[in-house]
């Protein structure tokens, strides 16, 4: 459960982080980013998994670069959802979900890393 915890916060700080690196994007609290980051997490989980099989095909015929298009979606519409984030555009909601990808990518590596004790 703390595991579970641990990586909420940390993927809250990412959003804050991404409203810094992006003007497109903002938070406008820390709480803003927890839910934010609960939002993103639940569609990520929830509708994600669905859309991608949905474009199957099309992904297919771009070799997988309309995965980029579909996590966008998934971040603006968790802007739209929720009313601590907001985001300026598609454009803003592409580099906006390309930053919290990679941040997402570190903070899990460094949470198996933490909490499976290799180093």
């Amino acid at each position: 459960m703390i595991k579970i915890v641990v990586r909420w916060v940390l993927l809250a700080a990412a959003l804050l982080l991404v409203a810094n690196l992006n003007a497109g994007v903002s938070v406008s609290s820390f709480g803003a980013a927890m839910g934010a980051a609960l939002v993103l997490g639940l569609l990520n989980t929830l509708v994600r998994p669905v859309l991608v099989l949905l474009t199957f095909p099309v992904t297919l015929l771009t070799l997988g670069l309309f995965l980029f298009v579909i996590n966008a979606l998934m971040f603006w519409w968790a802007a739209s959802l929720f009313s601590g984030l907001t985001v300026a555009g598609f454009g803003a909601a592409l580099v906006g979900s390309l930053i919290y990808s990679v941040c997402g990518m570190v903070i899990d590596v460094a949470m198996e890393r933490l909490f499976n004790g290799r180093a």
